[in-house]
Parts: structure tokens; sequence; C-alpha cells
């Protein structure tokens, strides 16, 4: 697997009433499937909603290793990260370039 070729995506999964080995199951089946890296999970566990990050070569890989093993989801979204630092750097970039800008003003 080449993990520079992958993209990041969103699974959200809502299955209220799943056992919680369930979902380790699940996951030691689909680390050994090889078609993408599980990043992270979210959960709310209340709601019975988990938040997984996944690096995949495609969506439809996704679909594909999850439809065999019989895990549900509810969407899957390529997601881009942001942190504050991120956003940080990028609105004082913005900043400077915005001073200098031809429409300043406008």
């Amino acid at each position: 697997m080449k993990k520079d070729t992958f993209t990041k995506f969103m699974m959200v999964h809502n299955n209220v009433d799943i056992d919680c080995k369930e979902v380790q199951a699940s996951w030691r089946k689909l680390a050994d499937a090889g078609v993408g890296v599980w990043v992270r999970t979210y959960t709310n566990e209340d709601k019975g909603i988990r938040y997984c990050i996944w690096l995949a070569s495609s969506e439809e890989a996704l679909k594909n290793i999850f439809s065999e093993i019989g895990v549900s989801w509810d969407s899957i979204l390529p997601v881009e990260e942001n942190t504050p630092d991120l956003w940080g750097e990028k609105w004082q970039e913005h900043l400077e370039r915005e001073a200098v800008a031809d429409t300043l003003g406008n």
C-alpha cells in the first residue's frame, strides 16, 4: 500500500444497537484487509454514532471492503484536516496578500 496516494475519508456509522465487541472485531478484519489505513475513530456511545477517519485509494475501495465484512455506514466523505495552527498561517498569508491587493478598500 502506498499511503502517499491515499485520500483521507470520514465514514459515519450510526449503529445505536451495535455492541462494542462487534466494532472491535470489525476493526481487526479491516486491518487485515489491506485496502486502507484506519487513522482514528470518534464516538458518541449515547447516540450510537462513530466517525471514522480512513486513508484509502478510493471511496469505492472502502465501500467494497465494508460491504464484504458486513459493516454498515451512513456516509463516506473525502475530508481535509484543518487545525487552528494551519488556519493561523493561512490567515496571516491572507492578511499579507490583502494588504497589497489592487482591490484594497473595495
